[in-house]
């Protein structure tokens, strides 16, 4: 699958700042649609998933947001798998991950479980808050990730975006 492109045309900001200020995306390839920080920008990462990924800021530090989705092509997939099986990944690759909160979550209507996890590697650590969703036809991995220290800015603007979820 692809990442979906698109542009946020603004200034860069802080998270703090961004959210303050929300734009709507509307992208009828989209299963959702949502309100996203005005300055935040747009970026591709070429892993196969599909969805809507943004930082705030071109040069890092900088908080990442993705709002990635698939389809469940007919099969039984629970928001405990998908967690499972992120978290596979992340170790997968060398990291360390600590699951440090867990609770279940709804956004838009659809039914999902949210943690927050502390990942190192390599001597660094990121915070990570990942909404995991079960729909009708799609299941969802909505995530924000940045420096500890940067985390509760970056959080609290994700609170913001995912109360303007909307599925279709």
């Amino acid at each position: 699958m692809k990442a979906i492109p698109f542009l946020l045309t603004a200034a860069l900001g802080s998270a703090a700042a961004s959210a303050q200020a929300m734009i709507p995306l509307d992208d009828k390839r989209l299963p959702f649609t949502v309100q996203l920080p005005k300055t935040w920008l747009g970026v591709q990462i070429q892993d196969g998933t599909s969805g809507v990924s943004l930082t705030s800021a071109k040069t890092k530090p900088a908080s990442l947001m993705r709002l990635l989705f698939s389809g469940k092509g007919g099969q039984n997939i629970t928001a405990a798998t998908l967690a499972r099986d992120f978290e596979a990944g992340l170790k997968s690759s060398g990291s360390t991950v600590k699951q440090v909160s867990e609770r279940a979550a709804k956004y838009g209507g659809v039914q999902g479980m949210e943690r927050e996890y502390v990942v190192s590697e390599q001597g660094k650590q990121i915070q990570m808050r990942v909404w995991y969703g079960s729909g009708a036809r799609n299941v969802y991995a909505f995530q924000v990730s940045d420096t500890v220290s940067r985390f509760p800015a970056a959080s609290a603007t994700f609170s913001k975006v995912l109360s303007t979820v909307r599925f279709r």
